[in-house]
């Protein structure tokens, strides 16, 4: 007899790039490295006949992939990821503000939209570009009265499908200084949000809880 869901069948869309080996995530950034710990062979020594593991061994910087941002990545005494409530990362309603097209995202493009407590997702369709060149140049990002904006209406998490919420020619960093200081967390490098309709899925974007970390990468998906 066949398990029935609850609730009726449910359409699971990945939103996150998978890490591999020597990727580049940010220019200037080290590429995971990723290798065996305990290889499958090696470890027959120390199990019965027939019965192998594999322990792998990854060594990375924190902002690699998709990966979501704490308050604590910004602010010295913000908070951790060990310390977000999993309410401002998992189970979130999420609406896709559609971006496409402009390089320059500001609060015009997101007014008439309901973000309060919900996550803001922002499709720029430059996730097309990742794992080339061209990701790293003249890439869309939000302005800093967009993350006023934000703020201000409460949004409960803001993502976007591009290298960098923030202009990253300016070092002031005005849209992760804005949205971190309120206590929303922030996930870059999303993909394909042209998946997903303008509203009425589930957002979910949870890292390990590492105590003293601002920033590590996510399995972001979302429940249509």
């Amino acid at each position: 007899m066949s398990e029935q869901r609850v609730g009726g069948p449910r359409n699971l869309v990945d939103l996150s790039h998978p890490i591999r080996h020597g990727m580049v995530t940010y220019p200037g950034l080290p590429g995971p490295e990723i290798s065996d710990h305990l290889g499958r062979a090696e470890s027959r020594a120390h199990y019965g006949p027939g019965t192998e593991f594999h322990i792998g061994r990854i060594t990375m910087v924190a902002n690699t992939g998709t990966y979501l941002d704490s308050p604590f990545h910004r602010y010295a005494d913000g908070a951790d990821l060990a310390a977000l409530p999993l309410d401002r990362l998992a189970d979130l309603d999420g609406i896709v503000v559609d971006a496409g097209g402009r390089r320059v995202i500001g609060r015009a493009a997101l007014l008439g939209r309901e973000v309060a407590g919900r996550a803001v997702l922002v499709r720029t369709g430059w996730d097309t570009r990742w794992g080339t060149e061209e990701y790293f140049t003249g890439h869309p990002h939000l302005t800093a009265d967009a993350a006023d904006w934000l703020v201000a209406q409460g949004a409960a998490l803001v993502g976007i499908d591009s290298l960098n919420i923030d202009d990253t020619d300016d070092p002031a960093r005005p849209v992760h200084t804005a949205l971190l200081g309120a206590g929303i967390p922030v996930v870059e490098h999303l993909r394909g949000l042209d998946r997903l309709p303008p509203a009425g899925f589930r957002f979910h974007a949870v890292p390990a809880p590492v105590v003293g970390f601002g920033t590590f990468p996510v399995r972001a998906y979302a429940v249509l």
